[in-house]
């Protein structure tokens, strides 16, 4: 009686977990937007960034150099104890389109990236704002076209992609690799299908209108992380959103090199999910749980059920799942990770797991 009733909770399990993949073909099937020549519109790209001297020399050539007729670079220094500020300075006096944003420390906002944010959105020149980190670089020079052309009279959100560089023989880095793939094939088909929850930070853009109209950051300013989601939270909508994949579009930072320094990072990251809304919450829980019970059970039973049947269940999931993942894979330029997906997907559910009981125990740090 009870291995039956398992049997039908792992058949629940693998019937939800197949519509979620069925979901996620709105992006996998989806085709990029052709972008209509229009008049490119005045944009600024904003940078916040803390104790990155030596990626910032590397990326801003990468920014201040790109094919674009009228544009901005806005540098912010978040109370950086490197010479942070000095280099972004040099390249404000060596390029008239870039400008420097200086923040003290200030210990009522001590650690709170949204504040220095909020500083140099303040002070940039212009209404439409494109966002990346001081890691991240575009991998093409008409990024700021790819992802601003969506810009009209109702889209003031628009949400990218950032990818990670590969590194050869590096385990870590195949798992960033595809658990950033993953979380962007979620978060574009959600956006798709008219219920977007969430951006990254590393490649995002939006409208100070849009910026203002909910007062910043103000409603999660407590929250360490969420200068990027939680923003997408408070203002994205069917109407007002759209997606940018072109591979143009893309950016591209380096991976953690351990995961350890990953597990941090992602503990803080992660932390930001209790703020969604319960829809969200709901959604991404249930599709964290449903692949959990899938495998756990499917390991189960394999001591107490027919085999076959249960194989013929997992090799329909692997089918779809591979389709699905393998056609995003090639949208986002990574169709490596696809060989070792099985794998990835378990040591992913895996570290998952540790990181929600590591913040069950304790909050996570500042975010630098």
């Amino acid at each position: 009686m009870i291995i039956t009733v398992l049997f039908y909770v792992f058949v629940a399990a693998a019937i939800i977990q197949v519509l979620y993949y069925i979901a996620f073909s709105s992006f996998a099937l989806a085709k990029s937007s052709v972008k209509k020549e229009k008049e490119s519109i005045p944009v600024s790209v904003i940078i916040c960034a803390k104790n990155e001297a030596e990626t910032l020399q590397k990326m801003i050539p990468a920014i201040i150099s790109q094919e674009y007729s009228r544009f901005e670079v806005v540098l912010i220094n978040d109370a950086s104890s490197d010479n942070t500020l000095e280099i972004m300075q040099a390249f404000e006096q060596a390029h008239q389109h870039v400008k420097v944003v200086n923040v003290d420390h200030n210990e009522a906002f001590w650690g709170s990236k949204k504040y220095a944010l909020t500083l140099g959105i303040k002070a940039a020149s212009y209404e439409h704002l494109l966002f990346t980190d001081a890691d991240c670089q575009p991998i093409s020079n008409t990024w700021i076209t790819e992802m601003t052309h969506q810009f009209d009279k109702t889209t003031q959100l628009i949400l990218g992609y950032g990818s990670y560089k590969r590194v050869a023989n590096s385990f870590t880095n195949l798992l960033v690799r595809y658990e950033t793939l993953l979380t962007a094939v979620q978060y574009f088909s959600y956006a798709l299908l008219g219920n977007p929850y969430m951006g990254v930070g590393r490649n995002l853009a939006y409208t100070k209108t849009a910026f203002f109209k909910v007062n910043g950051f103000v409603k999660h300013l407590h929250v360490r992380s969420g200068d990027d989601d939680l923003f997408v939270q408070e203002v994205a909508s069917k109407k007002n959103t759209a997606i940018s994949f072109s591979q143009n579009s893309f950016t591209e930072s380096i991976a953690p090199k351990n995961l350890k320094t990953w597990f941090r990072q992602k503990r803080r990251h992660t932390s930001t999910a209790k703020h969604y809304r319960f829809q969200h919450q709901f959604l991404l829980g249930l599709f964290f749980i449903s692949k959990f019970l899938f495998f756990a059970l499917f390991t189960a039973l394999l001591f107490f059920f027919d085999w076959k049947v249960l194989m013929t269940i997992l090799a329909g999931y692997y089918l779809i799942q591979f389709l699905v993942i393998g056609f995003s894979a090639k949208k986002l330029r990574d169709v490596k990770v696809i060989a070792f997906l099985p794998f990835l997907e378990i040591s992913l559910l895996i570290f998952h797991f540790a990181i929600f009981m590591a913040n069950t125990v304790s909050k996570p740090d500042h975010w630098k």
